[in-house]
């Protein structure tokens, strides 16, 4: 009778014990995608505005690297990343952009802005590209090789000391 008494007890401390436990672990914050190292998915957008090219898979299997960006005229720290996306830019990335969730004038109205470090701009109005590609938000963005492949993710907004970082990783994407 007795040892029913315990059993509680035990469950309520072995809870106790986990929760300590996980309590202890390193935060992770960033949800990763389990894209990195697949191929891009299908997918056709229209132009984001007036005078840019849409966005496809296809676009970025013609051999050379590319930067990917997830972003929309609504996101404050797409603000803040745009003058580092000019630097990658400047010194030879070629930088496609696609905007969440947007509408054409905000989109034109950001990048007169802001500027415009983009080659292309794809639409993507449901946000189904990039729950494909695994971004877990803007901005994010993606290195992909010229065969189309994922190569690495950078989440969050783009900073002056991720911009040699992002570069290498084109490099190596070569």
């Amino acid at each position: 009778m007795s040892w029913r008494l315990w059993v509680p007890l035990f469950a309520f401390a072995l809870f106790v014990g986990l929760a300590a436990y996980q309590l202890t672990q390193p935060k992770d914050e960033f949800v990763q995608s389990r894209m990195v190292g697949e191929e891009l998915p299908y997918f056709d957008l229209p132009p984001a505005m007036d005078g840019v090219e849409g966005v496809s898979n296809a676009s970025f299997a013609d051999g050379q690297p590319r930067l990917l960006n997830i972003w929309a005229s609504w996101c404050l720290p797409c603000i803040a990343e745009a003058p580092h996306l000019e630097s990658l830019k400047e010194q030879g990335a070629e930088i496609v952009g696609v905007a969440i969730r947007d509408r054409p004038e905000d989109v034109a109205r950001f990048l007169a802005q802001h500027g415009n470090p983009y080659s292309r701009i794809g639409r993507d109005d449901l946000s189904e590209v990039q729950l494909a590609i695994g971004s877990s938000g803007v901005p994010e963005t993606f290195v992909i090789d010229g065969s189309g492949v994922i190569r690495h993710q950078h989440i969050g907004d783009i900073r002056a000391d991720d911009v040699p970082r992002l570069l290498a990783e084109l490099e190596k994407a070569r």
